[in-house]
């Protein structure tokens, strides 16, 4: 019988299932982990980071970008609670992620070892599947059992602890096998119940102006060219919520955009107000998109395409409910639709004409404050240059705070896929430069551009060490306002302008980015933006563009509880 220890096993494990980089910081208990990635030929690039945190985001972006499960792992103790921010986002997103973090020996639980805690009920609430491992001989099982979960059914995250000691332990080499078909994402995909469809299509077909509203899950399944076969048969608006950004070309003459309370207009509003008839397709119809439920209203006819039946009905009374991948199903859906296309109303809507519409309201919005020559700089200016000089097939990472909502609105990508991601699900400051660090090694063909508030660079600029250590050739524009700017936009409209506790002092993040080895730009002048912009995205190696803006409270964001 051939042998190896417990932790060969895992590095074999994860070879098998096709892993190739993997995100992690070191520690004490992972040192049999490390000795076997040392050891062993099994051609998985490690990627030191400088916070678990950090490598956790990386292996969410890198999952996003490469339609494979992303890698962390992280030491006991510190290191597992650090970890956990990461995979919840992950999990709550839909994005496979397998989070592995050593742990104390068996033989010391309980006697109050340094690092000890109970890692399996910490990750229990928080992950799709998880568990501690106690024997070596369940290390390939727990490995199967976690690719399974993370890539059938809905997309989640997953946690593995195992143990110091169980790592030294042999284990036959036999058992050491991998499931095909669990390296990618979505596996085992299914088709929505025939008649349901049939009923759907029907619905579809007799609706006087029907709208589809598609969430992450159509970029997650892959179902691009689906939904705009759909949408083209009926002639219908497509909106977006922000994590569906991708699902048409930004072109699209069916697109109207991002819709809900971050990122929505009162352009996009208006095409949702007029819809008899709502699809819901790859997405949670949670408040954001819907306004708090509000749009659509309460009388529309609702169909609701989704992977996950928990899903589905949990905030509208659904007509027709559709159980499966968004990809068959869409295509299933199609399908039905074209058989019944005849038999459109006489007086139905042109969903071209309503989205150029709207399009074109939007669009004078925004170019009005995008050309503004005001000081400090206007975010929407940032958003035009990067419209304007991005290369196709460019890959924007966008923090939750002051660029979230005006990339989400204006971020214009011509081709579908995904090409913006934004950390939707917890809205954790810090995402976007480890994000934007995982999608470039997932898409080194791919030009990468993490765009981040202030605050968000304080979190995590401890990354640029990594990012000039491993030669990523990031491109990061930082909005300095000195601000959570988040936190007192809200102050400002629902709390009678009491700031409190939201301010704090400037940073030059050039200067600092420089201190890093990063190639850096500081910009206060509007007419200076495109020009460092476009700088920046020539450098040859990370870049920086630090742009002194607006503080959040004073812009025309467009987040409808701080708008009119």
């Amino acid at each position: 019988m051939t042998t190896m220890n417990g932790a060969d096993a895992l590095v074999r494990m994860l070879q098998l299932n096709g892993v190739k980089h993997i995100f992690g910081l070191c520690g004490d208990t992972s040192l049999p982990y490390y000795d076997a990635l040392a050891r062993l030929d099994h051609g998985m690039d490690h990627i030191l980071t400088r916070d678990e945190r950090s490598a956790a985001y990386m292996a969410d972006a890198y999952a996003r970008v490469t339609g494979k499960p992303g890698v962390c792992e992280g030491p006991s103790g510190g290191g597992a609670t650090y970890l956990l921010p990461g995979l919840v986002e992950a999990n709550e997103s839909s994005i496979p992620v397998l989070g592995i973090t050593s742990d104390v020996s068996v033989g010391a639980r309980g006697k109050f070892p340094l690092t000890e805690l109970d890692q399996q009920a910490l990750y229990a609430p928080l992950t799709k599947w998880n568990t501690r491992i106690d024997r070596v001989d369940q290390i390939p099982h727990a490995v199967r059992s976690a690719f399974r979960a993370m890539t059938t059914g809905r997309p989640g995250a997953t946690h593995i602890a195992l143990p110091y000691d169980v790592q030294k332990h042999e284990i036959d080499a036999a058992e050491v096998w991998a499931q095909p078909g669990h390296d990618v994402y979505p596996a085992y995909r299914s088709v929505p119940d025939p008649a349901e469809v049939e009923r759907a299509a029907q619905r579809l077909v007799g609706a006087r102006a029907p709208v589809i509203v598609v969430g992450g899950g159509v970029v997650i399944a892959d179902a691009m060219a689906e939904l705009e076969a759909l949408a083209t048969m009926l002639n219908a608006p497509v909106c977006t919520s922000v994590s569906g950004n991708g699902s048409l070309p930004g072109s699209h003459p069916l697109l109207a955009g991002v819709i809900g309370t971050n990122g929505g207009v009162e352009a996009t509003r208006e095409v949702i107000a007029q819809a008899d008839l709502v699809l819901f397709i790859g997405a949670r119809a949670g408040s954001t998109t819907t306004e708090h439920w509000k749009m659509p209203a309460r009388d529309v006819t609702i169909l609701h395409l989704d992977v996950d039946p928990m899903t589905i009905a949990t905030n509208y009374r659904t007509d027709v409910a559709l159980v499966g991948d968004a990809k068959l199903g869409l295509a299933a859906l199609g399908a039905a639709v074209n058989d019944r296309i005849a038999h459109r109303p006489s007086d139905a809507i042109d969903g071209r004409g309503i989205v150029a519409r709207a399009r074109r309201a939007k669009q004078a919005f925004f170019s009005g404050l995008a050309e503004s020559a005001d000081r400090p700089i206007k975010p929407e200016r940032v958003v035009d240059a990067l419209n304007k000089l991005l290369p196709a097939r460019s890959i924007v990472v966008a923090d939750p705070g002051t660029p979230c909502p005006y990339f989400s609105a204006y971020f214009d990508a011509p081709e579908a896929g995904r090409h913006f991601i934004t950390n939707r699900a917890h809205g954790a400051l810090g995402f976007s430069m480890s994000a934007g660090v995982g999608a470039s090694f997932g898409r080194p063909d791919a030009m990468v551009v993490s765009v981040m508030g202030d605050g968000s660079f304080g979190f995590t600029c401890g990354e640029m060490e990594t990012i000039v250590r491993r030669g990523v050739p990031l491109k990061m524009i930082v909005f300095s306002n000195a601000v959570y700017g988040w936190i007192k936009a809200s102050q400002k409209t629902g709390y009678g302008e009491r700031y409190f506790s939201v301010d704090f002092d400037r940073t030059d993040h050039a200067r600092v980015a420089e201190a890093f080895g990063v190639k850096a730009w500081r910009v206060e002048d509007p007419a200076d933006v495109h020009g460092a912009i476009k700088a920046a995205l020539a450098h040859d190696g990370p870049a920086l563009v630090d742009v002194i803006s607006q503080p959040l409270q004073d812009t025309a964001v467009p987040v409808s509880q701080w708008m009119g």
